[in-house]
């Protein structure tokens, strides 16, 4: 599904008003998370993600790992934050 950087240029002014809707703390990535974010994903498409994790290759891992769980692209990963996208199941 990899986006162009058209679609990811696009998609960054898109996101740039958003607040993160998802926060992983200290527990992680873990099962309830990813229903959350899937289903935040249904709705939006677009999501930005709060990594509350001081090391930066954890974020890192954090966010891969939360993207790949739920078949999503990271747009943008800046500082304790990265943006989400995954078209809606029902559009085509």
């Amino acid at each position: 599904m990899a986006l162009t950087n058209k679609e990811i240029k696009a998609l960054k002014s898109e996101a740039h008003h958003l607040k993160p809707v998802i926060r992983i703390g200290q527990k992680g990535v873990t099962e309830n998370l990813i229903q959350e974010t899937e289903l935040a994903l249904e709705i939006h498409e677009l999501i930005k993600v709060h990594i509350a994790i001081d090391d930066r290759d954890a974020r890192k891992e954090a966010g891969q790992a939360v993207a790949a769980k739920t078949g999503s692209e990271i747009v943008t990963a800046i500082g304790k934050t990265c943006t989400l996208y995954r078209k809606r199941k029902g559009d085509s």
